[in-house]
């Protein structure tokens, strides 16, 4: 099974964006373990379905991406790619300037910050320039929200991003017919493994926050865990009928 994992911020305050760091220790020592390979997430679309494999994604570019993550993941050599809202580097994630009263208001690495991690191996990718609903946009809007981010993280890293988070998820035919044009790869968070049938511009990911309790992970590829994830699926697209505009960060 293939999957890419999607982590935002490591931190004990229990929100749904949120990982305390023993249980994100615990991921790591599972996939350390050997029993899955981690790869790149620019390599693992092109394996084999068969192929035990996972891509690290890590959303926002929370500041504890250094001090929780940084250091875990370039001792095993484990690559993992970091989803960068371009204007609120150095910030909070306030998005819009809105606090949500479940989502702590965390500090977001600063540049300087993520010229370290892009030095220590890891790749940088887009989050669009404010984090906002891209099927909301104006086509113009839509332009400037990717390709403005795109323009801001390589003038400040020197690194052109090749991958891109959907905002919350939510994207569209245009959205991703855009994100094709631009990306080689982009993230959704419609909650499965990877398929050899999936389009590029619309690879799903599951969210480690669903895998945070001891024993869940260690269920890999296995009828329990497919059907684990189903169940949070279709938990997911109840909760989106009844409240549509109701989101994942």
């Amino acid at each position: 099974m293939r999957a890419i994992f999607t982590y935002h911020s490591i931190d004990s305050s229990g929100s749904p964006i949120s990982l305390p760091e023993e249980s994100f220790k615990e991921h790591v020592r599972f996939f350390g373990s050997g029993r899955v390979r981690v790869v790149p997430l620019s390599m693992l679309p092109s394996l084999p379905d068969e192929m035990d494999a996972v891509a690290l994604t890590f959303d926002d570019g929370f500041l504890n991406f250094t001090s929780a993550v940084l250091p875990v993941l370039a001792h095993l050599g484990f690559p993992a790619t970091v989803f960068v809202v371009s204007d609120a580097v150095g910030t909070r994630n306030a998005w819009g300037g809105h606090e949500a009263s479940s989502i702590p208001q965390l500090p977001l690495m600063s540049w300087s910050d993520l010229q370290r991690v892009r030095d220590a191996g890891f790749e940088i990718g887009a989050h669009t320039r404010t984090h906002c609903d891209l099927t909301q946009l104006s086509p113009a809007q839509l332009h400037d929200e990717t390709e403005g981010c795109v323009e801001r993280i390589l003038a400040e890293l020197g690194d052109r991003p090749r991958r891109f988070a959907y905002p919350y998820g939510h994207v569209n035919d245009d959205v991703a017919r855009l994100a094709g044009t631009i990306f080689e790869h982009s993230v959704t968070t419609e909650l499965r493994p990877v398929a050899s049938t999936d389009d590029p511009a619309l690879l799903p990911r599951i969210d480690a926050w669903y895998f945070s309790k001891p024993g869940h992970l260690e269920a890999w590829g296995s009828t329990a865990f497919r059907r684990r994830l189903w169940i949070r699926a279709q938990g997911r697209r109840v909760r989106a009928m009844v409240s549509p505009r109701r989101v994942s960060q």
